[in-house]
């Protein structure tokens, strides 16, 4: 039977490695959204325990989201970036016109001429 020292090392190994695997420039942004969310909240002068009850989350998962934490979910940013009434470019992250590799390779996709139909 394993100690429960030992368990606890192997639980904590298992953790680190699995949020050890973003690449570190995700990582680094993750970091600086919560970090400005942080920021965002102070300048509006909200309290961690009024944030995270307009938020529906505890204290530590506020504080997780303002460290950067990947493991906090899209859905608990999305809310709390709407509580600080910054969410209104959370639709375009991914919109179409700011994807310039996309589309690019989309063109090369595009047909190189159009033959017209042959009438019989």
């Amino acid at each position: 039977m394993l100690a429960l020292t030992q368990f606890t090392a192997i639980i904590l190994s298992i953790f680190v490695t699995s949020h050890s695997s973003i690449p570190i420039p995700v990582a680094r942004s993750l970091r600086k959204l919560g970090s400005d969310l942080r920021d965002a909240r102070r300048r509006r002068r909200i309290s961690t325990q009024v944030m995270a009850e307009r938020s529906g989350i505890s204290r530590t998962t506020l504080s997780k989201a303002e460290k950067g934490d990947p493991g906090i979910s899209v859905g608990t940013i999305a809310t709390l970036l709407f509580i600080l009434g910054l969410d209104e470019r959370l639709a375009e992250v991914a919109e179409v016109r700011y994807d310039s590799v996309g589309l690019d390779l989309s063109d090369e996709l595009l047909p190189q001429r159009i033959r017209s139909s042959r009438r019989d």
